[in-house]
């Protein structure tokens, strides 16, 4: 009875050995990405997405690649969470975190299976609640597009960091001096007596996976991202760039007057 007991754990360790190199090249799974809202997982972010009405009102359903990290002085961005109009007023500090099963050298470059090491890409932030959630005549309102931000190597710290949505002292974001600006930060600010509004963060990658060089364009302007119809903006432009979401975050914002 003891020896064969030994036997399917000796088999069972075998099978676990020859599978874990092809588990590291597959695109990361719902429960890969830690959100920094929820217990930890891509299904997390996904759920607090469709819940706050962004999927499928500014964002189509898509698969988390990476973590994105959103950090002002004073407040920090964890998927949802009020944050005062004062604190966000300067340009904040981001980080593209994506586990190392991710970030292969090489790999198919027909879509974006993975996040790799070269790979140009951008965030964008958008109001979908301008002037207010009830009457969105004026939104999608466009706040602000960079890119060039790095892809942060995960760290022995980044469990920690990511699921409590918070960036720890020593580690290192990407600045407005390190960034390409495409659209200048337009600090978040509620007209008064228009309730929240959602504020949307998304880490965007090339749609074909190239590292090559994108020459990303300017929207013609901030209401609607320039096309001019409501609750339209972040999807069209970052079509029109070849762009596709690889993750988000967000908060509420309230004019403090109310």
């Amino acid at each position: 009875m003891a020896s064969k007991y030994l036997l399917v754990v000796a088999l069972a360790a075998v099978a676990f050995v020859r599978a874990s190199p092809t588990q590291l090249q597959q695109p990361l799974s719902t429960g890969d990405v830690s959100t920094g809202g929820g217990t930890g997982g891509a299904k997390d972010l996904i759920y607090e997405l469709k819940k706050a009405e962004i999927i499928p009102t500014v964002l189509d359903s898509f698969d988390p690649k990476l973590a994105l990290s959103v950090s002002w002085e004073n407040a920090t961005a964890h998927v949802g969470n009020t944050v005062a109009p004062s604190e966000t007023q300067k340009e904040p500090v981001v980080r593209f975190v994506a586990p190392a099963a991710a970030m292969p050298e090489d790999g198919d470059e027909s879509e974006v299976l993975f996040v790799k090491k070269g790979m140009q890409l951008t965030i964008a932030l958008t109001d979908p609640d301008a002037p207010s959630r009830d009457d969105p005549e004026w939104s999608e309102i466009c706040h602000w597009i960079a890119t060039g931000v790095p892809l942060t190597e995960p760290t022995y710290d980044d469990d920690i960091v990511l699921s409590s949505g918070a960036i720890s002292p020593n580690a290192a974001g990407a600045s407005s001096k390190d960034l390409k600006t495409i659209m200048g930060y337009k600090p978040p600010g509620p007209p008064p007596e228009t309730g929240k509004h959602r504020y949307v963060f998304v880490a965007l990658a090339p749609k074909n996976g190239t590292t090559e060089r994108l020459e990303l364009s300017k929207p013609e302007g901030r209401q609607h991202w320039g096309y001019g119809k409501e609750r339209q903006g972040l999807r069209g432009w970052a079509g029109e760039n070849g762009l596709v979401v690889i993750g988000a975050n967000f908060i509420y914002e309230q004019n403090e007057e109310q």
